[in-house]
């Protein structure tokens, strides 16, 4: 990570890290708001409300969206509470800060059907290059195991930054249960179902070796160059499967996240149980999905019911 001129946020950033226990990849993204908050302010030491009010703004006037709006704003506050708790501020200039409305904005969702055809593709992809595997041994390696990404992702509802984080023995494939280590560094235990099993299986007997290398170490899914699989690549594999399928707006490892469970509400899930397999700390964030579920139900109710 490149070091950063802001002392404030090099000292939040190491909270982040050491104390908090969050993940490089979320620490990083809290530091990239924060320097842009620094800048804006001419450091934080002195940071006023009007300071954020302006920040803000003239981001909102480039264009961002609001869930990124609020995002940064969630950095900026808890930034300025720990800050104000530490006594680097006098007062916490972001309490009276509002978050930008998220409007009524639902996740895309796939139909069953469009899993089948997206698990189908990677499938196809896979057989396809077996045909050739002597010839291109890695280009086969790399189909089965974007084949197991699909799977794996649809089947647990895991993060992207949970896949990527996955070891070798995180996976219990015979028992069918994946240990995944969440938000918080909190570890929960995960099921999946027979057809994951089997293009997990696939990927680690037989093509991992293809593409493992000394820096791979104990990673369950590796990139081409045998390193651990970063969290751009999995978005990339899923990203351009979804778009092959042309018959979906859906983008992104979340869509699969989101997909899995509503999937799992529809098919009669128990609220509790999606948001302990999701990993949500609060029920509050899992009861969207129970939104999706109501909104697709009335839109069926609309279409098929005579005195709708």
């Amino acid at each position: 990570m490149e070091e950063l001129n802001d002392p404030l946020v090099e000292e939040f950033a190491a909270h982040l890290r050491d104390e908090r226990r969050l993940s490089e990849h979320t620490v990083r993204g809290y530091t990239s708001d924060l320097a842009q908050l620094s800048e804006h302010a001419r450091g934080l030491k002195n940071l006023r409300l009007a300071h954020l009010r302006t920040w803000l703004a003239e981001l909102h006037s480039s264009g961002l969206s609001r869930s990124t709006l609020n995002r940064k704003t969630a950095s900026a506050r808890a930034l300025t509470a720990w800050a104000h708790k530490r006594g680097h501020l006098k007062e916490d200039p972001a309490v009276r800060l509002k978050s930008a409305s998220r409007g009524s904005h639902l996740p895309d969702v796939l139909q069953a059907s469009h899993v089948g055809e997206l698990t189908e593709a990677a499938r196809q992809m896979r057989e396809a290059y077996e045909r050739i595997r002597d010839e291109d041994p890695i280009g086969w390696a790399v189909a089965v195991r974007d084949e197991a990404i699909i799977e794996l992702l649809y089947a647990t509802g895991i993060r992207v930054s949970e896949l990527a984080g996955l070891n070798l023995d995180s996976a219990d494939a015979e028992r069918r249960l994946l240990r995944v280590l969440g938000k918080g560094r909190k570890e929960r235990m995960v099921p999946f179902g027979i057809p994951a099993q089997q293009a997990l299986q696939r990927w680690t007997d037989e093509a991992r070796g293809l593409l493992s290398g000394e820096s791979g170490g104990v990673a369950l899914f590796l990139g081409q160059r045998g390193a651990r699989i970063d969290v751009r690549v999995v978005r990339k594999v899923v990203d351009t499967a979804l778009e092959a399928l042309g018959t979906t707006s859906a983008r992104g490892p979340h869509a699969l996240r989101h997909t899995a469970a509503t999937h799992l509400l529809d098919g009669g899930a128990d609220l509790r149980a999606v948001q302990e397999l999701l990993g949500h700390s609060s029920l509050a964030t899992t009861q969207i999905y129970t939104h999706v579920s109501a909104d697709r139900l009335a839109k069926a109710y609309a279409q098929a019911h005579p005195r709708a």
